[in-house]
């Protein structure tokens, strides 16, 4: 019974130690596991983050582009315009060479001539009807809410648009 319980002993102290090391092992490998799926989570995570930012990057850089693209297109119109408009300067200087002083007064007085017949024109036809208006007994209110209507009020501005407008921007 001895030597059974003397290989018992050396069978325990030489393989207790080994069976210790089996399960040590595999609580160790397992821990192992579990960090590298906490890894892995957390590289998805900041992945999917990234993504999302790197999208919104993206996004930024197109709006930029549509609006830098939206101003090139704006820039090119007001050119064109910038050039017909020296065309047009440049032709309407070549139509008066080799005419005579009185053709050029005229020419550059046709716009004021064409806007002051037309506010002549509108002051004759207001003063006609509110004298007649007037005439027939119709109230001062009335008179003035037919005379001075939208209509009138838009002719108005736009003869002094046609006379006055394009002179502040040629300066």
């Amino acid at each position: 019974m001895l030597t059974i319980l003397s290989t018992l002993i050396s069978f325990l102290m030489g393989g207790l130690p080994k069976l210790l090391d089996f399960f040590q092992d595999r609580n160790d490998k397992k821990h192992e596991l579990a960090l590298a799926a906490m890894q892995i989570e957390r590289e998805l995570e900041l992945r999917k983050a990234g993504f999302e930012a790197q999208e919104r990057v993206e996004q930024i850089h197109s709006q930029q582009l549509e609006l830098e693209t939206t101003a090139k297109a704006t820039e090119n119109l007001v050119n064109a315009q910038v050039a017909e408009m020296s065309a047009i300067y440049k032709h309407d200087e070549s139509l008066g060479e080799g005419t005579s002083q009185w053709i050029k007064d005229l020419r550059a007085g046709t716009r004021s001539f064409i806007t002051m017949g037309f506010f002549l024109l509108l002051c004759f036809v207001d003063v006609g009807l509110f004298i007649y208006g007037y005439n027939n007994g119709v109230a001062f209110p009335a008179l003035a809410e037919k005379l001075w209507d939208s209509n009138t009020q838009a002719l108005f501005a736009s003869i002094v648009a046609f006379h006055f407008g394009g002179r502040a921007f040629g300066k």
